[in-house]
């Protein structure tokens, strides 16, 4: 095959799908907006959809544990119902996240009201009127610090009539179990046995209460019992997969620990960070395949996007997808 031969090949690969312009109708559903989404050639629509199409099938594949791993800020918004309804429904074998996403689930678990507000409200303002703001979400001071810590105490109260030492991940459980919200994805991981690891559990308010707690009692974490948890989960699946929403801690553990069984072979990364200042939270998943902590042939999509946005689209139409398997 001479080089011209070779160009007209090449050519003939990249135009294999020609760009379909849709229209929106009152009775689309949004499962098939997004396959009119990814037909319609540019630019994160085609993401969206091909995300939604690798959930799918690590969701649908029995031989896939999947990681599901996320930020706390997203567990300020409603978008803490449908993390919760992933772990319910059965995504999650083991959920890797923050801190901050324990202290938001906690806090609107006994009760407390988070309040939609705005971007541009003066700060001090707020500090003022004794509102923390968390973007354009609006938490008063008294539905976090002080509901945290109330928890907490009620928590170890618990704990310690059990026994004196206790991994992340028997805490976290313990503690989904006095939790009665549905939307709680403590609770959903409780009702599910579905082991919740939190490497940073230090770095917030749960983990802070934590600490003062421990002295006062005789309350001790042993941390080094989670990433046993996480170990076995990893080795002894045939193949890996995560859905990856933010990045930061949660998103590192997640893929440092997947390099020690050569890289995910699935992987959605959601994401509203870029990769030109290095950083790991804007890193691709390709930069991942350098790591061996994505292998090369592994079904990876990225979705610049916020998640509140894209990823209700990506796990509707994900869901559409793995009915149509099973029936």
């Amino acid at each position: 095959m001479d080089s011209s031969d070779l160009i007209s090949k090449a050519r003939a690969e990249l135009l294999l799908k020609a760009v379909e312009d849709y229209f929106i109708e009152p009775s689309m559903t949004v499962c098939e907006l997004v396959k009119r989404m990814g037909n319609s050639g540019g630019f994160m629509a085609t993401h969206v959809s091909l995300a939604s199409e690798i959930v799918a099938e690590m969701w649908g594949a029995r031989e896939v544990k999947r990681i599901l791993s996320f930020t706390g800020n997203v567990v300020s918004t409603g978008l803490r119902g449908l993390i919760a309804q992933l772990i319910r429904e059965g995504f999650a074998d083991i959920v890797i996240t923050t801190c901050g996403a324990i202290d938001h689930d906690i806090a609107r678990g006994v009760g407390s009201k988070y309040y939609s507000g705005r971007f541009d409200v003066d700060d001090v303002f707020l500090r003022d009127l004794n509102i923390h703001r968390l973007g354009n979400v609006f938490i008063p001071v008294e539905s976090y610090g002080a509901a945290i810590e109330g928890f907490v105490k009620k928590l170890i109260d618990e704990a310690i009539r059990v026994k004196r030492e206790w991994s992340g991940v028997e805490l976290l459980k313990l503690a989904g179990s006095l939790i009665n919200d549905r939307a709680s994805l403590l609770r959903s991981a409780y009702e599910r046995s579905v082991p919740v690891v939190v490497p940073g559990i230090i770095d917030g308010a749960f983990g802070f209460h934590l600490f003062t707690q421990s002295q006062l009692t005789n309350f001790k974490l042993e941390v080094f019992e989670d990433e046993k948890i996480l170990a076995d989960i990893v080795f002894g699946a045939e193949k890996l997969g995560a859905l990856i929403i933010g990045g930061g801690i949660s998103k590192h553990h997640t893929i440092w620990w997947a390099q020690f069984r050569d890289g995910l072979d699935y992987g959605v990364y959601i994401t509203t960070a870029v990769e030109y200042d290095g950083s790991l939270s804007g890193a691709q998943p390709r930069e991942a395949v350098s790591w061996n902590k994505v292998k090369p042939s592994a079904k990876s999509a990225i979705v610049y996007g916020d998640a509140t946005v894209v990823l209700p689209l990506i796990v509707a139409k994900a869901m559409c997808d793995l009915n149509k398997l099973r029936y």
